[in-house]
C-alpha cells in the first residue's frame, strides 16, 4: 500500500490501484462522475472548435462490454472465483439477481465493474466520509440497488437531482434535463461532515413573512427564533440542484464532453468536507474535481486509466494556479528509460501520449475513433509555433510530431519529410525509444532548415530526439510556441489557412 500524499494522479486502471496502492479509510470524500452505459466511449477529448470530427481522441473503448475480464469479475462477485475484495452474501445476491434480469450484455458488465469498484472505495473512505456516485437515469435506479448493498441502505443520504437547461428537441418523450446524485455515508452513526448550505429566501416570502413574529424555519431539527432568522442567510438548500451546465464559449470548458461544471463540484465539497480534508475522484477525467478541491484547499488524489487525462489534469493546474507552486506527484509516468519501455509494451498509445507530451504537442487529428488502433497517416502530434506576426495578428507554423517505440529506420525519416509535403507542414520531429542510427541522422540532415520570420533563425526541417535525451532534460530545437493546452480558441492563420486555435 502506497503513503498516500496530497496533489496525487495516478495513472492506471483504478480498480488496480484501489486493491494494490491505497490504504483503508484514507478518504474524507469521494465523488465520482463514471462512464455511463450509454454507447459513449469514455474519455473522449476533442480539440477546440472541433467538435464530433476527426480530431476526437479516444481511450477505454471496450470498458463496460460483456467480456471475459468482465465474466470474471461478475464470477469473483457470486462467489464462483476468489477475489482479492471481500464480498458479502447480499452482493452476491444481488448480481445473481441481476443477472437473471438484464442477462449477459452491457448492462450488467457496466454494474459488474461499477460493484467491484464501489466495494474498494468503501474500504478507503474514512467512517466519517462521503461518498457522491454521479449517474444519470438509464442506470441509477441498478445503482442504487449495489449502492445499498454495499454500504447499507440505512446510510443513504439523500438522492440528488442536478437539473439544468440544454436545448430541447422534438421527440416523443420529456427532454431529459436532470442527472442523478447518489449520496451516502459511511456510518450514519458517525460525525460525518455536513455543512449545511443556505439559500437566499425569495422575495415573495420575505414580503409576506415581514412582520410576523415567527418564521418556520428549523435546522437541524430546532425552529429559529425570529432574531435568528433575521440574521440568517436563507433557508437549507433542497436535494434538487439548478446549476447551469457548462456553455460551449464558457472559459472553464476544456472540450471535454462529460465535463461537470466547478459550482456543481464547489457544493458537494464545501459540503462533505472540510480544509484540509482528502478528496478522492477515481474517474477524474479532466480534472474537475481536483482543481476544485484545490482551490478550496482541499487535499486530493486522482485517478484516471489514460496518460491524455493525466497531462490534461497537470496543464489544468498548472493554467489555473499560475504562480502557484503545485508540487504534483504523478504515479505510474515513466521517470526512465525502462519505464517507458513497460509503458510502450503494455500499451503503445498510452506510451504515445506521454510522449507527446514530453515535446508539449497536441494528439494529431489522426487520431479518430475509426483508426485509432490502426494507420495515422504519419501524424502522432502537431506542435504549433509563432511564425510571424503581421498587423496584429500570429500566424503559426506547424511541426508534426511522430512517436516510435520500436525499431526505427533511415525510411522513417523519409517517410516523415513525405508527411511535412503532403500536409504543407513547416518541419517535424521524431521522437524515438530506440536509439537512432547514423543513416537516419545523415537522412534528417539532408532534408534541410526552415527559418520563421519572427525569429530569422534557421531550425532543422527534421529532428530526431530520443525519449532517454527528453527524461535528461534535452528539448527539440524548435522556436517558441504557447503551450497546447487551455488556451483561449482564436482565428490565426496556419499556413495559408484560417482556422480555430488548436488550444483544449
Amino acid at each position: 500500500m502506497t503513503n498516500l500524499k496530497n496533489r496525487t494522479l495516478f495513472f492506471g486502471d483504478n480498480l488496480e490501484i484501489l486493491r494494490d496502492k491505497i490504504p483503508d479509510e484514507s478518504f474524507d470524500l469521494i465523488y465520482l462522475d463514471p462512464p455511463f452505459n450509454s454507447n459513449r466511449n469514455y474519455n473522449v477529448l476533442f480539440k477546440e472548435g472541433l467538435q464530433d470530427s476527426p480530431a476526437q481522441v479516444q481511450a477505454f473503448e471496450d470498458s463496460w462490454h460483456w467480456t471475459h475480464e468482465s465474466q470474471a469479475i461478475f464470477e469473483e462477485l457470486v462467489g464462483v472465483r476468489k477475489s482479492p475484495t471481500k464480498i458479502n452474501e447480499q452482493i452476491s445476491n444481488l448480481m445473481l439477481a441481476l443477472e437473471k434480469l438484464v442477462g449477459h450484455n452491457d448492462m450488467l458488465a457496466y454494474l459488474t465493474m461499477m460493484t467491484v469498484r464501489l466495494i474498494e472505495l468503501r474500504r478507503v473512505l474514512k467512517s466519517t466520509g462521503s461518498i457522491y456516485l454521479h449517474c444519470d437515469p438509464t442506470a441509477s435506479h441498478y445503482l442504487k440497488l449495489v449502492m445499498d448493498a454495499i454500504f447499507g441502505k440505512q446510510n443513504f443520504r439523500n438522492e440528488i437531482v442536478w437539473t439544468y437547461r440544454r436545448w430541447p428537441s422534438k421527440s416523443k418523450f420529456f427532454q431529459t434535463m436532470h442527472d442523478i446524485i447518489l449520496f451516502y455515508v459511511k456510518d450514519e452513526k458517525s460525525k460525518y461532515t455536513f455543512n449545511t448550505i443556505f439559500q437566499p429566501l425569495a422575495d415573495i416570502t420575505l414580503k409576506i413573512h415581514k412582520g410576523r413574529k415567527q418564521l418556520a424555519t428549523i435546522i437541524d431539527g430546532k425552529r429559529l427564533s425570529r432574531d435568528q432568522e433575521e440574521t440568517s442567510v436563507g433557508t437549507p438548500i433542497p436535494d434538487y440542484w439548478y446549476i447551469p451546465a457548462i456553455a460551449g464559449n464558457a472559459k472553464e470548458r476544456l472540450g471535454y464532453p462529460t465535463q461537470k461544471p466547478e459550482q456543481l463540484l464547489e457544493r458537494i465539497i464545501e459540503v462533505s468536507s472540510n480544509e484540509g480534508d482528502l478528496v478522492l475522484d477515481p474517474f477524474c477525467g479532466c480534472g474537475t474535481t481536483v482543481s476544485v478541491a484545490e482551490r478550496l484547499n482541499r487535499q486530493w488524489v486522482g485517478i484516471d486509466i489514460t496518460m491524455l487525462a493525466i497531462n490534461l489534469i497537470r496543464h489544468r493546474l498548472a493554467g489555473q494556479f499560475e504562480g502557484k507552486s503545485l508540487p504534483i506527484i504523478v504515479d505510474g509516468r515513466p521517470k526512465d528509460v525502462s519505464g517507458a519501455k513497460a509503458l510502450f509494451e503494455k500499451d503503445p498509445f498510452e506510451f504515445e501520449y506521454w510522449a507527446l507530451d514530453l515535446v508539449s504537442a497536441v494528439p494529431g487529428q489522426s487520431k479518430t475513433k475509426e483508426n485509432m488502433r490502426g494507420a495515422d497517416k504519419g501524424i502522432d502530434g502537431v506542435i504549433n509555433f509563432i511564425k510571424d506576426i503581421k498587423s496584429g495578428e500570429q500566424i503559426y507554423g506547424r511541426v508534426l510530431v511522430q512517436v516510435k517505440g520500436g525499431m526505427v529506420h533511415r525510411n522513417d525519416i523519409a517517410t516523415l519529410k513525405g508527411d511535412i509535403e503532403r500536409e504543407k507542414a513547416d518541419g517535424g520531429l521524431l521522437v524515438t525509444l530506440e536509439p537512432s542510427t547514423r543513416p537516419m541522422i545523415q537522412e534528417a540532415v539532408e532534408a534541410g532548415t526552415f527559418t520563421p520570420s519572427f525569429t530569422k533563425v534557421e531550425y532543422p526541417k527534421i529532428q530526431i530526439i530520443s525519449v532517454q535525451e527528453l527524461i535528461a532534460g534535452k528539448k527539440p530545437a524548435l522556436p517558441a510556441w504557447s503551450e497546447p493546452y487551455f488556451k483561449e480558441a482564436k482565428k490565426v492563420k496556419i499556413g495559408n489557412k484560417s482556422q480555430q486555435g488548436l488550444g483544449i
